[in-house]
């Protein structure tokens, strides 16, 4: 059944967070854009809020939360059939490192009796600046691994290549949230609108307060010089929520302590960033993926060099890109010009069509692969043979064993109906809550108190 076909694939989505939701359901939507979608949030610190993903602008035709074990149950019985479930054709992991490895071997677990296996896809859900080889290890026994453009493409491969682990399953694309209008001045020209800065904070990048708040302090300092001028506050998440990475120090608690002294043309915004870089004339971060969506549209955008250019950072990354300012030279009314060359060799000056051709053939041929006699089974680089005092502890911190089996067993699905439930997904609810304010509130407190 091929990509081309009239009848729709059914793909499949596992996402632990926000963001790798966002680029699971549209890569989904990309790779195979008759598909129809199966979301699988994965339970734990950063499962999305509904009004996260209502923000997010990727909606799946089914979407549900589940825990490890019940996902690796689910896929298992849509692979033999089980229960009457329809079969799955290609799945998509879009977690950390570590849960896709521990998912390729649950996954091989499973379907090893199975005649007809998904197709796996997994990737990187934005620019790839730190834990190169690990992040790729740990993703390999996929049979398609993404990369986001022709450079990440070079480095998957030599990596692979590097260790004599199979590099043919690399297959270059591009992000797939790489979309919408090209940027137009004339509105903010001609005064319909003012001209529009827009600073995209990061739950972890920088990390410290003192570095947070001087950030914040020259946002607030370029809408004093400009007040023709409005300066937005792109915001991720809200305190309560978690996003891909842990945010200890939120934004809007620093910018809460100082409402006073905000200048009228200040703001803080959550949403879309699709929405909001609709009406943006200058992108101000220190090294968020929204640069990369901001220079696609062609809109003038700056990675700050105030606290440096540094790998714990990750605004190293741009080096080449033609886009480094710090905040006194964006108040002076400097506008970085791009690298036309760094732009390809990233993915950014492309059309999706052209960008996810080779995906989408690369589909094609495994899913004929899957059609006529079925894939292999998965085989991850790391196993017990080459990893044996790595990978029995990325196992077990997802509940399986060196054979991909959960510890305590296969768990039979129970039924839920009415109260019983409702009442299941209360408590889940109230449980993940309670999750999230330990991790979120108590335990950043416990270590500042040890920092005393």
């Amino acid at each position: 059944m091929p990509v081309s076909s009239p009848t729709p694939l059914r793909v499949a989505v596992l996402a632990d967070s926000d963001t790798r939701w966002k680029w699971g359901a549209l890569t989904a939507r990309r790779i195979a854009p008759e598909s129809t979608v199966h979301g699988y949030l994965l339970w734990g610190r950063a499962t999305p809020t509904e009004r996260q993903l209502a923000g997010i602008g990727a909606e799946a035709d089914v979407l549900r939360e589940v825990s490890a074990a019940d996902f690796l149950a689910d896929l298992g019985e849509r692979a033999h059939g089980d229960g009457g479930k329809e079969p799955i054709d290609v799945l998509i992991l879009a977690c950390v490192g570590g849960t896709i490895q521990a998912m390729l071997h649950g996954l091989a677990r499973a379907w090893r009796t199975a005649d007809r296996r998904p197709v796996v896809v997994t990737g990187y859900v934005g620019v790839v600046y730190e834990k190169l080889p690990d992040g790729l290890l740990l993703r390999h026994g996929a049979d398609m691994v993404l990369a986001n453009s022709p450079f990440d493409a070079r480095r998957f491969r030599a990596v692979y290549d590097g260790v004599r682990a199979d590099s043919s399953s690399v297959t270059e694309c591009a992000l797939p949230f790489l979309d919408g209008r090209a940027y137009d001045p004339g509105p903010a020209a001609r005064g319909e609108r003012p001209y529009r800065v827009v600073f995209a904070v990061q739950p972890s990048v920088p990390d410290s307060r003192k570095d947070r708040v001087y950030l914040l302090e020259r946002a607030v300092e370029h809408a004093r010089r400009h007040p023709e001028r409005e300066v937005v506050l792109k915001l991720r998440s809200k305190p309560s929520e978690h996003t891909t990475h842990i945010e200890e120090l939120p934004y809007q608690r620093l910018a809460e302590r100082a409402k006073d002294e905000l200048p009228a043309n200040f703001r803080l915004a959550y949403g879309n960033m699709g929405e909001v870089l609709d009406g943006t004339d200058l992108l101000v971060t220190v090294s968020s993926t929204a640069a990369l969506e901001s220079l696609h549209r062609s809109i003038p955008t700056a990675v700050l060099t105030d606290l440096g250019v540094r790998e714990s950072l990750g605004n190293h990354y741009f080096i080449g890109s033609g886009c480094f300012a710090s905040w006194d030279e964006l108040d002076a009314g400097h506008l970085p010009e791009p690298d036309p060359e760094w732009l390809a060799d990233q993915g950014v000056a492309t059309s999706h069509d052209r960008a996810f051709a080779g995906a989408r053939d690369r589909l094609d041929a495994l899913l004929g692969v899957r059609r006529e006699k079925g894939l292999p089974p998965l085989a991850p680089y790391y196993a017990a043979r080459t990893a044996p005092g790595y990978l029995p502890g990325v196992l077990a911190r997802h509940g399986l064993d060196l054979k991909g089996e959960p510890v305590a067993g296969p768990q039979a699905p129970v039924p839920q109906a009415g109260m019983r439930a409702a009442s299941r997904r209360l408590l889940r609810r109230t449980a993940r809550g309670a999750y999230r304010a330990g991790v979120q509130r108590v335990a950043p407190l416990i270590r500042r108190w040890g920092q005393l």
